[in-house]
């Protein structure tokens, strides 16, 4: 295990956000991270499961709530935000997070890991244990409700270019390929 530093003045700070679409090996990737480096994460699906539990709510409810009420969703997004201002993780997972860093003008590495539909769909498949027909039909229908609800809620969708720093595509590199070329990325950013 390498470690860089993560401080600046005393204070823990971000190393990197870690954002992609569902199936694009977001997940895969900050593990090895911890692993590779020891840094914490913190994952915005963490957010929303805790939030969940504080409003003693099951996820597919929560869920609901959240697409019915934008309001909810944006006190979760706001929650996430002020996580990453109290710089206590050093990796930052969800699919905004990229976004929050460059608007919050958080100076770390801001990544899109980008991955076509089709390979999305097999390592979902792989995952859930669902067809490839049935896993591109759930991620398209994701991937459209995010969509629209990030375009009403803040006029962006979290692929947009402008916040990334790096983006990989990483359709046909493995998890090992993914881990070493970011980790490189790090350590040339210190």
């Amino acid at each position: 295990m390498r470690r860089l530093p993560t401080r600046m003045g005393g204070l823990e700070m971000a190393r990197i956000t870690v954002s992609g679409h569902p199936g694009s090996g977001t997940s895969t990737l900050v593990k090895g991270l911890v692993k590779h480096f020891g840094w914490n994460s913190l994952n915005g699906g963490d957010v929303f499961r805790n939030e969940a539990a504080r409003r003693n709510m099951g996820l597919h409810e929560f869920g609901e709530l959240c697409k019915e009420d934008l309001d909810v969703d944006r006190a979760l997004d706001k929650l996430l935000q002020e996580k990453m201002l109290e710089k206590s993780a050093e990796i930052v997972e969800s699919r905004l997070a990229g976004w929050w860093a460059y608007r919050l003008e958080i100076p770390c590495v801001r990544l899109w890991l980008d991955v076509d539909e089709h390979e999305r769909a097999k390592r979902v498949t792989y995952r859930e244990g669902v067809s490839i027909e049935e896993a591109l039909e759930q991620n398209k229908k994701r991937s459209s409700v995010d969509a629209e609800r990030f375009m009403e809620l803040y006029q962006l969708l979290p692929e947009q270019r402008e916040p990334y720093t790096t983006v990989l595509d990483a359709t046909n590199l493995a998890s090992e390929e993914v881990l070493a070329a970011i980790i490189s990325i790090l350590e040339e950013s210190i």
